[in-house]
This record gives structure tokens, C-alpha cells and sequence, in this order.
């Protein structure tokens, strides 16, 4: 497995993923957009036509390679490393003119993320780590905040239909008990690689799926921060990344890693 040639062609077509998503994005209001599971589960043509321009591009260059997308599903390979994409976190962001939405996409073996590309087109930011080879933004290290814990840091929060409402009323409640601030951004991915950036203590998200949080997960990992290990790339799950100082707190406050308290559906 040539990890170092898998991460170049990762970082090169988000880049230009990004470029062709921030081109719809510019044009957003003539977009086709339909409802998936719900009302506020949106997918336009735009995340569409940018996963297929991925896809194409990693069928070239690594065809033996499964993948693994939001938009389009799984397909197999046969080299036991599974490319996981979201083509557009943060739809209702992007539909609604907002900065806050990236490219995200991972590689993954057997053991879990080992390539994570993380590229906001509209904040001019690229996220790149890989197992063994540190995280970078723009080409500068990156490492978790040594500075801040959950008292003195910012927390990101993300939840969604799939969790209860009241839980995840109570979840927030007992953070602010805590003494905790918390932030929503409206994309996971890039608010999982703010905490590989050191600019926010942790992430915690009830459910979610692989191609929302394989990418900050390597990020984090490269980056010297803990998450919470996930399951299934092809299952919904608790996802919590945060800097070692916050970690323990953060998982006892939001008890993540108990399936009796959230009844993740």
C-alpha cells in the first residue's frame, strides 16, 4: 500500500472538488435540490456532480480500491482500503450561502482512517494528515490545543433527527452544568478538523456517518488528540474527537459511548 501517493491524490482532488463545488456554489440558486430523510436531509446536484468527479478520479488512479460515499453508496475493492467521502459537508450551509461546508475524504484499512483531506473551498483551508505523517493545514503543522480543556476551550456540537431531541437538550444542560461553551458550524467534518487545529477542544455528535467522520478522525489522531473508536464504515454512529485534556470530561458529560442512554435509531 503506497500511503504517500494514495494522500497526493486525496489532497489534489479535493482541491479540485472543492473547486467545482464552490462553482456550483456561486450559482447556488439554480440548483435542483430534493429532500432525502427528512425535510432538513437536503442534496442538490451540486453534491452529486462533485462526489462522481471523485469517484472517477480515485477509479483511475486506484481501481482496486472500494469506496465508500455519501451520495452514491458502496463500491467494493479488492485491496482492503476503502476510499469514504462526503463530496459536500454541510449542505444547508452551502444551499443557504453560508461559508461553513467542505470536501471530506478518507482513506481507511482495516484498523480504522489512515489518509484524511479536509478542504473548505470558501475559507481557503486545506486539512491533511496520514498515519505516521502528522496533520498540516496549508502546509504548517498542526496539533491540538495543549492550552485550553473543556472549562476554559470551545466544544462543538452536532446532533440530528436520528437521536432524541430531549436527550440531546439534556446533553447541552449538563455541558453548560459543567461550566462547558459549546458551538454548532453546520458541518461536522470541518468542525472535527478545527479540533485537530487546536481551535476547538473537542467534538461530540450522537450519530453519525462514516464519510461525515473519517477524515477528522485521522486529522485528530495525527494531530496527538483521542476519539471515540467507530464501528461500521457502513453504520451510523457516536462520534466524539477531542484533545487530551478535554476527552474524558466531554465523554462522561455526553455519555457517547452508552447506547441505553441515546437510542440512536
Amino acid at each position: 500500500m503506497d500511503l504517500i501517493s494514495r494522500l497526493a491524490v486525496a489532497e489534489d482532488v479535493a482541491t479540485r472538488a472543492g473547486g467545482l463545488a464552490r462553482r456550483y456554489f456561486e450559482h447556488r440558486d439554480t440548483l435542483t435540490i430534493e429532500a432525502k430523510r427528512t425535510l432538513q436531509d437536503m442534496v442538490s446536484e451540486a453534491d452529486r456532480e462533485v462526489e462522481t468527479l471523485i469517484r472517477e478520479t480515485l477509479s483511475q488512479e486506484f481501481a482496486a480500491d472500494a469506496q465508500l460515499g455519501e451520495e452514491h453508496g458502496l463500491r467494493e475493492g479488492t485491496s482492503g482500503l476503502t476510499w469514504v467521502i462526503d463530496p459536500i459537508d454541510g449542505t444547508a450551509p452551502f444551499l443557504a450561502g453560508l461559508p461553513g461546508w467542505c470536501v471530506s475524504i478518507a482513506v481507511c484499512d482495516e484498523t480504522g482512517p489512515i489518509i484524511g483531506v479536509i478542504h473548505a473551498p470558501m475559507l481557503e483551508e486545506t486539512f491533511v494528515s496520514a498515519q505516521g505523517q502528522g496533520a498540516w493545514l496549508n502546509g504548517e503543522a498542526i496539533r491540538v490545543t495543549e492550552r485550553f480543556d473543556l472549562s476554559t476551550g470551545l466544544l462543538g456540537i452536532g446532533a440530528n433527527d436520528r437521536v432524541p431531541s430531549a436527550r440531546v437538550g439534556e446533553m447541552l444542560a449538563e455541558l453548560m452544568a459543567a461550566g462547558a461553551s459549546w458551538t454548532r458550524y453546520g458541518s461536522g467534518a470541518l468542525m472535527l478538523a478545527w479540533v485537530a487545529a487546536g481551535r476547538l477542544v473537542g467534538y461530540a455528535e450522537p450519530s453519525m456517518s462514516a464519510w461525515d467522520c473519517m477524515a477528522g478522525y485521522c486529522l485528530i489522531e495525527a494531530a496527538g488528540g483521542q476519539v471515540l473508536p467507530f464501528q461500521s464504515l457502513t453504520k451510523a454512529g457516536p462520534v466524539l474527537g477531542a484533545c487530551p485534556a478535554a476527552y474524558d470530561d466531554v465523554l462522561r458529560l455526553t455519555r457517547l459511548d452508552d447506547d441505553t442512554v441515546w437510542g440512536v435509531r
